[in-house]
């Protein structure tokens, strides 16, 4: 039985077929939205979409495929993620730790003699990159993401957001400068 006949039973009210769909498209979800929120809270963040899309199923239309539609779904859900986490965040650079702090203060140093290639392989390279992007948008996180660090095509990106690659382009731009401000602040440049 395909996506969209499960859906058909659904609606027809055999909400236990809902199961079928969760269980069909489940990994593939968890796998998407945790590249997008703290692996911690992924399981907690694929459930709220299978919530939502069990709440908007009837408005599933099968003109495309039914992970595509659910996808789309879930980077709403991580974007409302990041939205809500920065309405209750008040970050204190100082809490990045001290060995991020120290590894810091060292990239000037690593510059000059030009060793920056293996101090960006560190841990705290990944710790300073998820601060940095947490200081992004929660749109330009996601498009950022899925277009740099996932390698999505732009058309793709555009699909799964369910906007124009012109605006995929522009928020993809837009969001790079700002992360280049971020780290160039933060560095002193």
């Amino acid at each position: 039985m395909n996506d969209a006949e499960i859906v058909r039973r659904v609606l027809a009210g055999d909400v236990n077929a809902y199961a079928l769909l969760v269980d069909g498209h489940g990994a593939r979800l968890l796998g998407v939205i945790s590249r997008h929120v703290p692996p911690d809270r992924a399981a907690e963040v694929a459930h709220e979409t299978f919530v939502r899309a069990f709440e908007k199923l009837g408005t599933y239309r099968a003109e495309s495929p039914f992970g595509h539609w659910l996808v789309r779904i879930a980077l709403r859900r991580c974007s409302d993620f990041w939205r809500e986490k920065a309405r209750r965040r008040e970050t204190v650079f100082s809490a990045l730790g001290p060995e991020t702090m120290d590894w810091i203060e060292s990239i000037p140093a690593e510059a000059a003699s030009g060793g920056l290639e293996a101090l960006a392989e560190s841990s705290e390279a990944g710790a300073l990159l998820d601060w940095a992007m947490g200081q992004l948008a929660p749109d330009d996180r996601v498009v950022l993401t899925l277009t740099h660090m996932d390698g999505q095509a732009l058309a793709e990106v555009a699909e799964l957001m369910g906007w124009s690659v012109a605006k995929v382009k522009v928020r993809s731009f837009r969001a790079r400068r700002k992360l280049r401000e971020v780290l160039g602040g933060l560095l002193g440049r």
